[in-house]
C-alpha cells in the first residue's frame, strides 16, 4: 500500500479538476464528452506522471537542493554559493518551455503592432532578447534571495520595496511591454526551478545559526517572480 500512496494522492489532487469538467460538460453545456477513450487514457497518463513527478521530488530534487545548501554553508565560501544560485536561476529559466512560448508570441504581437520589424530575424532577436533578460533577472533574483537569508533581511520589506519599484516602472515603461512583463513573472518558476530553489533556501536557512527555516527558508520563489517584471520593463524601455 505504501508504494501506491503517490497514486492515491495524485488521484485525490486530480479529482476536483475532473468534477469541474464533468459538471460543466454534463449540466451546463449538456453535451457528451468528445473522444472519451482518449481522454481516459490521457487522464491515466497524467495520474501516473504526476505521481512519479511528486515522488521524484521527494527522493531526488529536494534532498539534492538541501544537501548542496549544507555543503556550501560548510565550505564557507559565499562567492561559490552566489555563483551557484545565479547559474541555477539562469540555467533553469532560459530553457523553460513556457518562457519560450511567451517570448515567441510576444515577438509576433510586437511585429504585428509595428514595434519591431516584421521579419523573422527581428522577431527571433526580440524573443531571444526577452528570454535572456528574464533568465538573467531570475539568476539575480535567486542571488538576492540567498543574500537575504545570509544577511537576515526581513522578507516583507524586500517584497514591498520590489513591488514599489514595479509600480514606478509601470508608469515609465511602454504600454505594450507591461502585460508581457507581468506575465514574465509567472512563467519563470518551472517544475525544476521551484523544488531546487525551495530546497536550497530551506537547507541554507537550516544550516546557518540564528536562521529559522520556516521564516527565512522560503521566499526565494517570490524574488524569482518579482525581479523579472522589473527587468522586462527595462528591456521594453531600451528596445523601443
Amino acid at each position: 500500500m505504501k508504494a501506491l500512496r503517490p497514486l492515491f494522492e495524485a488521484a485525490r489532487d486530480l479529482t476536483p479538476i475532473v468534477l469541474v469538467i464533468l459538471f460543466f460538460q454534463e449540466l451546463v453545456l449538456k453535451q457528451p464528452i468528445p473522444n472519451m477513450e482518449g481522454i481516459l487514457v490521457g487522464m491515466l497518463l497524467v495520474l501516473i506522471g504526476l505521481a512519479l513527478f511528486v515522488r521524484g521530488l521527494e527522493i531526488g530534487l529536494f534532498p539534492l537542493g538541501e544537501s548542496m545548501a549544507f555543503a556550501f554553508a560548510k565550505k564557507g565560501n559565499v562567492m561559490w554559493l552566489l555563483l551557484f544560485a545565479f547559474l541555477l536561476g539562469f540555467g533553469t529559466t532560459v530553457a523553460e518551455p513556457a518562457l519560450i512560448a511567451v517570448a515567441g508570441k510576444a515577438a509576433q504581437v510586437a511585429a504585428q503592432a509595428g514595434v519591431i520589424d516584421s521579419t523573422q530575424a527581428a522577431m527571433d532577436a526580440y524573443a531571444n532578447g526577452l528570454r535572456m533578460t528574464v533568465a538573467l533577472s531570475v539568476g539575480i533574483a535567486i542571488v538576492l534571495g540567498v543574500l537575504r537569508i545570509l544577511k537576515g533581511w526581513p522578507l516583507h520589506f524586500c517584497i514591498i520595496g520590489g513591488y514599489f519599484i514595479v509600480v514606478v516602472m509601470t508608469y515609465f515603461a511602454p504600454p505594450e511591454i507591461i502585460g508581457i512583463a507581468y506575465d514574465s513573472g509567472g512563467v519563470t518558476t518551472s517544475t525544476i526551478t521551484v523544488p531546487l530553489v525551495t530546497a536550497l533556501g530551506v537547507g541554507l536557512a537550516s544550516s546557518i545559526r540564528g536562521r529559522n527555516p520556516m521564516l527565512d527558508g522560503f521566499g526565494l520563489i517570490a524574488f524569482a517572480s518579482l525581479v523579472p517584471m522589473i527587468f522586462v520593463m527595462v528591456f521594453g524601455i531600451v528596445t523601443t
